[in-house]
């Protein structure tokens, strides 16, 4: 919606700069999205006349003129404009004047007569792109006024970006409104007179869609000249707004639109067969538009029609055998309500967009289009002459919107607004807003005027009041809040310790799906029964998976194809295993799994290309156990279908399984597309989520002492366990327990194996002596030989 700042404040004047204004309107929620001046800037341009016109004696495109501006010299001026001749007035930029782009007028010869000025067109002035001709100035113009006081050029050019529900505010008397309301102004309404008739001639009108047309009004105007000249006030008011001149009628029904928000149309009369009928198109009607384009209808579309033909698509486009031409001498004006749900949607469904449909779409006043009517008629008469016929209405009283009536609570409005406003000053914005209000003890209860349809409910009073009160004038009060810890179990681990610690890590996180391809579990873990989707996405996704295995070596492969290197993704999930104890028949098991494949460490010049093997997944998998601060881990050989014999782990946690790691066994490798040898694990999150809380103890200020033995036991010996045995001996001064070597080979027998164990002493509360120490390490040995039939290697 852009409108003129002048023509706004003809209606309403508030003490605001252009910018104020702007502001202003902005904050009460009509957001102006730019001011522009209507004109460049520029000084020195006289209204003047040609008193004389003359062909240039050396060129043949152009005019030697004489110019009055109101001196007693005339001015000598050569001009080429093709419109340029004796008597009319023309805007004259004199020597010295300035025009826009600080272009100054100087005295010149041009081919070889003397111009002392210019004649100016509009696009020279920057007030638009015409620049077919000079201006032509009405011939009333006062010769040596200034041009810009003459047409108000002062002026700028307001740009508005109004949600879809304030309708009411597509038009001056609608923004003046709100400027009148926002700064306590009476709105100075240009006086409309009712037209009295002056025939009898009119064209009876029918509703045959009530609901979507419930008032019609139609009247014929004989004798009108169109070819008259819109006098330049209505073309520069339309210009400013946005909109070109047409003609006198097309012109008028315009300015009617962006005065009062209603939209009209004038048919000619000699068009019309019988009388009006608005009524639903028929399933395919053809209609040919005053753009000359043909649409064929649908039967939801509302027409104007009359006895035998459509007439005009309602609201949104008039037809081209119906319209105005220059030589239609009577028209027939219409100004109507139509439903706008009868409306919304239509112009789109064929392509278009106007003015009047944007209106109609998102409502205009139902009491407003005899107004409009008596307005236009005025207009149309004093530029065009004519006799007007009488007004003929046709109405579904039934059909028409009521006003609302609202209730607002003083409770509801101070707890959303967050202040309390004074009962009175909240009755005087009601009222001022045009609703007729009722004070309660409770609040207030508001009948909104027929041109806000959009008030329904308490919540839009209290947007009213609170705008036109001023958000600016609402205190910034910042909320207060009270923070409380939460509580927290301490001795649980949250999903994101996990992750964070596997990122931490070097590991990247995976998403896959939770179906997968049957062959590939099937494969993978033969003995597991999958649960099969009724409606798969696809075949190769119609199975739960029961482990993130599958999901994690596809992933792998997708990234080793496109040269990927080193992989070490994670992925937390649900695994989903049948359960006839179950209540649903299975079991979703939160787990975590991971898979390392290829270098060891990323490239680099000191580095080497050691492949990751079987003790990097479990140092991974000890890390993450690690968390859970408890030192029952331990690992035992296991089997499973899907890893290598020999290289698969079973991870224990307090003698219980939690999960399982180990190389994919390489019949598998070639099926899932994976190089190399990738190892995997996969633990179950709801075992290793406990956390052994750690407890102070003080740090002993005496010495530790270390010492290494080496053993030699059977190969089948598990140095897990053998461990495991040393730290329940019951040497109480064992605080460190290491395996620092495995020997083969020299001096060993076959079937044997040499282990070199580091024990660190050391007591809280004395220095150890020498036989205390070697009791200790004595103790250990003996332990051993009993237990694994180990021998100390001397």
């Amino acid at each position: 919606m852009k409108i003129s700042e002048k023509w706004l404040r003809e209606w309403v004047n508030p003490s605001l700069s252009t910018n104020e204004l702007s502001e202003q309107l902005s904050m009460a929620g009509l957001e102006v999205d730019g001011a522009e001046p209507v004109a460049g800037d520029f000084t020195g341009v006289l209204v003047g006349e040609v008193v004389e016109c003359g062909q240039h004696p050396n060129a043949d495109k152009l005019r030697v003129t004489k110019v009055s501006v109101g001196g007693e010299e005339l001015l000598d001026i050569v001009c080429g404009a093709p419109n340029c001749r004796q008597g009319i007035k023309v805007a004259v930029a004199v020597v010295g004047a300035v025009l826009p782009g600080n272009f100054k007028i100087k005295k010149a010869k041009l081919r070889g007569e003397p111009s002392m000025g210019m004649l100016c067109s509009f696009s020279e002035l920057g007030i638009s792109d015409d620049h077919d001709g000079i201006i032509e100035l009405p011939q009333d113009a006062p010769i040596g006024k200034d041009l810009r006081d003459y047409l108000n050029l002062d002026d700028a050019s307001i740009e508005i970006d109004l949600t879809p529900n304030r309708a009411d505010c597509l038009g001056v008397r609608g923004i003046a409104r709100e400027v009148g309301v926002l700064n306590n102004l009476d709105v100075c309404e240009p006086a409309i007179e009712e037209v009295a008739a002056q025939s009898d001639e009119k064209r009876n009108v029918t509703l045959s869609a009530p609901d979507a047309c419930p008032r019609y009004l139609g009247r014929v105007v004989n004798g009108v000249n169109v070819k008259a000249e819109s006098p330049l006030w209505l073309k520069e008011k339309l210009r400013r707004s946005g909109i070109r001149s047409i003609d006198p009628i097309v012109d008028v029904t315009n300015f009617v639109l962006l005065e009062l928000g209603q939209p009209m149309h004038a048919f000619n009369l000699n068009a019309i067969d019988g009388g009006i009928n608005v009524r639903m198109a028929e399933q395919g009607e053809e209609i040919t538009l005053l753009d000359e384009s043909t649409v064929e209808l649908n039967s939801n579309t509302l027409v104007i029609a009359d006895d035998n033909k459509a007439l005009a698509m309602a609201g949104v486009f008039g037809g081209l055998h119906s319209g105005v031409t220059q030589e239609t001498t009577g028209i027939l004006l219409e100004s109507a309500f139509f439903a706008p749900d009868a409306m919304m949607g239509r112009a789109r469904q064929y392509g278009l967009h106007t003015d009047a449909s944007h209106r109609y779409e998102r409502g205009v006043d139902p009491q407003l289009q005899r107004k409009a009517m008596e307005r236009a008629t005025e207009l149309v008469i004093e530029i065009c002459g004519g006799k007007p016929g009488p007004v003929v209405e046709a109405v579904d009283e039934a059909k028409l919107p009521t006003s609302a009536t609202v209730t607002l609570r003083k409770e509801r409005l101070h707890n959303v607004l967050g202040i309390a406003i004074d009962d009175a000053k909240v009755t005087e914005i009601l009222r001022r807003l045009g609703m007729d209000v009722e004070q309660t003890d409770a609040g207030w209860k508001a009948d909104a005027p027929s041109y806000r349809f959009d008030i329904a409910i308490e919540e839009d009073l209290i947007e009213e009041v609170a705008r036109v009160y001023g958000y600016n004038n609402i205190p910034n009060v910042a909320p207060k809040a009270t923070l409380s810890m939460l509580p927290a179990n301490e001795a649980e681990l949250s999903l994101s310790t996990f992750k964070a610690l596997m990122v931490d890590r070097g590991f990247t996180e995976a998403i896959t799906y939770s179906f997968i391809d049957p062959k590939v579990q099937d494969a993978l873990f033969p003995e597991q029964k999958s649960l099969v989707l009724p409606h798969p996405i696809s075949s190769d996704m119609s199975v739960m998976r029961v482990s993130l295995w599958p999901g994690l070596l596809g992933a792998a492969a997708y990234n080793q194809k496109r040269q990927q290197s080193r992989i070490r993704m994670f992925e937390t999930g649900l695994r989903f295993i049948a359960d006839a104890e179950a209540p649903s028949g299975v079991s979703q098991q939160p787990v975590i799994g991971g898979i390392l494949a290829g270098r060891r460490m990323d490239e680099h010049w000191n580095g080497n290309d050691e492949q990751v093997d079987f003790f990097d997944v479990k140092g991974e998998v000890e890390a993450l156990l690690a968390l859970t601060g408890r030192t029952d881990i331990t690992f035992e050989s296991a089997t499973h279908t899907a890893l290598h014999p020999g290289m698969t782990a079973k991870v224990l946690l307090g003698g219980k399984e939690v999960g399982l790691l180990g190389a994919v066994h390489p019949q598998y490798t070639k099926l899932l597309g994976v190089s190399g040898r990738p190892f995997l694990f996969e633990l179950d999150l709801t075992a290793i989520s406990g956390r052994k809380l750690p407890e102070a103890v003080p740090v002993s200020k005496y010495p530790a002492n270390r010492r290494d033995i080496a053993i030699t036991v059977k190969d089948e010996v598990s140095v897990g366990s053998l461990l495991s045995y040393v730290e329940k001996v019951g040497v109480n001064q064992l605080v460190g327990l290491n395996l620092f070597d495995v020997y083969k080979g020299k001096g060993i027998e076959p079937g044997y194996k040499s282990l070199a164990i580091s024990l660190t002493l050391q007591d809280p509360e004395k220095t150890l002596e020498e036989a205390e120490i070697q009791h200790a390490v004595d103790t250990v040995v003996k332990s051993l030989e009993t237990k694994f039939g180990a021998a100390l290697r001397e």
